[in-house]
């Protein structure tokens, strides 16, 4: 993979986003028969793209059905969405895995410092439960993540714990004796359920929910779960991760459902009845469909059109409202609002 692209991708600023969003569109359109195909269906003129409004975006579902790649490439991982029992998994191939974990490191440490200041907890048994091609859940673009940063943070206590709520209980406690700073990452279901049978105060440690109940319990909204998770180890916030299969960027929330995305990803908010319309209201919240830019999707698609609903805010923040009437269910989507 050219190193022209990382530099340019990781590098970016706000003034050069749009530049760089377009010379990806149309490297994309050119490299990527899937978008082509699609953009030429929708009787896109890629000469009259000037702006990021007049990008076309894919439809995510495009990713359950087709090898949505730019250039052809044999990958080096698969990445496949967790989904249901009746569901089609979406698929993401990977064509450089370094590409990847570049993107999450340096959005990590945009977010949280350096990882190896951190003491790194997963609590993802879903995930690691499931039958994959590959050992330890390695098919899971978030497993791939957690694994990587708890290799990179390198300390002694840094894991994965799979329903081992006694130890993980046992390991929280000895961390916060020693004022260690901790980020334990954990899918919904499985916090709330050690959270039943262990409360206890975390000073030091951040508590990161990347949503999906899995079908293992009742949905409840986001600020249910915040209030629990808050009461049961004492914490002032909850933090949340916003990430899926078919990107190689996420987003992360400090507090109260609001995310903020790295430099070389982007929210915007198209119109629910026109797919195509997107909506720009400069200093004014706008909600509806969410699509995300992300340039680091630089060998797959950038301009994503998601199943989620949204706001988005002036600042470029956004919060996640739910899912859009007659999508998918994916597997780990956010809880609906």
């Amino acid at each position: 993979m050219s190193n022209q692209w990382n530099d340019k991708i990781f590098e970016v600023n706000g003034a050069g986003f749009e530049k760089l969003a377009l010379e990806i569109f149309n490297f994309q359109y050119r490299q990527n028969a899937i978008y082509k195909a699609y953009a030429d269906m929708i009787k896109l003129k890629p000469d009259e793209v000037a702006n990021l409004t007049q990008i076309p975006f894919l439809p995510i579902r495009f990713f359950k059905t087709h090898a949505v790649k730019t250039t052809e490439f044999e990958p080096q991982i698969i990445f496949e969405s967790s989904g249901t029992a009746q569901s089609l998994n979406s698929h993401h191939f990977i064509k450089d895995i370094e590409l990847y974990k570049q993107s999450f490191a340096k959005a990590f440490e945009l977010f949280y410092d350096p990882v190896n200041e951190w003491c790194i907890i997963g609590l993802l048994p879903s995930y690691l439960e499931r039958e994959t091609r590959l050992p330890t859940g390695m098919n899971s673009s978030l497993v791939f993540m957690v694994n990587e940063l708890i290799r990179q943070s390198h300390h002694p206590q840094s894991g994965f714990y799979l329903n081992e709520y006694e130890r993980l209980g046992s390991t929280l406690t000895e961390l916060e004796k020693t004022n260690q700073k901790t980020i334990f990452i954990g899918v919904s279901f499985a916090l709330l359920d050690f959270a039943e049978q262990y409360s206890l105060p975390l000073r030091n440690t951040v508590i990161l929910e990347t949503g999906g109940m899995k079908g293992r319990r009742r949905e409840i909204v986001r600020q249910e779960l915040h209030n629990i998770l808050k009461e049961k180890f004492a914490v002032d916030v909850i933090h949340s991760e916003y990430g899926m299969t078919e990107l190689l960027s996420q987003a992360y929330s400090r507090g109260d459902g609001i995310f903020y995305c790295p430099p070389w990803m982007k929210v915007m908010i198209r119109d629910e009845e026109d797919p195509l319309l997107i909506k720009f209201e400069p200093g004014m919240q706008i909600s509806g469909a969410m699509n995300i830019i992300d340039l680091a999707n630089i060998y797959s698609c950038s301009f994503i059109a998601t199943d989620d609903a949204g706001r988005l805010y002036p600042d470029g923040s956004f919060e996640v409202l739910g899912r859009i009437d007659n999508s998918d269910i994916r597997g780990c989507s956010l809880m609906a609002m």
